[in-house]
């Protein structure tokens, strides 16, 4: 397994996804507590407004693939039917998060602010699907290792995201700071995304030969 050279021309979809990641977290641990606390709603209406959240993440799975596929078989360019979706999903979800800095959390907003962040993990989903494909497309001799190397983004995410942003809002009192950070990260994860060239095929490289030592 050639580790060194595989992890150097995995790590800008590592860094990537673990943009994606920092956002994808930020949703599952906190937007219940999020409409609780801004919204003084008991946990029934709580688990509501975050179930059309998380309602539109799911639409944002089923589309990725099947619109991130659809551009590579009419195109036949592995780069962009992988970046397409990728750039539109992440700046997509850094633009539906925007208003949330600005509206003012209440009652009368309640609505507007639960449709942003619909709107936001719905963009954020469109991510998952193409960016899994991108370990394959460059390395599908190493598929399981790449795609592990990868997702190593989304685990460090899941360990360091959800504890900073509660600790942000804990300690401010404002969500709009957590909220900022990760469309802070998502606008870097598009910039990110160009970086890593799906349709350059990684080229395994035979070992070198011993010297003195004869090969089978």
């Amino acid at each position: 397994m050639p580790w060194r050279r595989l992890i150097l021309r995995i790590l800008p979809v590592t860094l990537t996804y673990f943009c994606y990641g920092w956002s994808l977290w930020l949703f599952l641990s906190w937007i219940p507590q999020y409409f609780r606390d801004n919204f003084g709603l008991d946990l029934k209406n709580s688990a509501l407004f975050s179930g059309g959240v998380f309602l539109a993440g799911v639409v944002g799975d089923a589309l990725c693939g099947v619109i991130s596929d659809y551009l590579l078989h009419r195109t036949g360019r592995i780069t962009m039917s992988r970046l397409v979706v990728i750039v539109i999903g992440m700046l997509g979800a850094a633009v539906c998060l925007v208003p949330v800095l600005f509206i003012q959390p209440g009652r009368e907003t309640l609505v507007a602010l639960a449709l942003c962040l619909s709107g936001a993990f719905f963009f954020l989903e469109l991510v998952i699907g193409p960016i899994w494909a991108v370990p394959m497309d460059i390395a599908p001799q190493y598929a399981g290792t790449a795609s592990g190397l990868m997702n190593t983004g989304s685990a460090v995410a899941v360990i360091v995201s959800p504890p900073i942003a509660g600790l942000i809002v804990d300690r401010t009192g404002d969500w709009h700071l957590a909220f900022l950070g990760a469309i802070v990260l998502l606008v870097v994860g598009t910039v990110l995304s160009f970086t890593m060239h799906p349709a350059r095929k990684f080229v395994d490289e035979p070992e070198r030969q011993v010297p003195g030592e004869k090969s089978e």
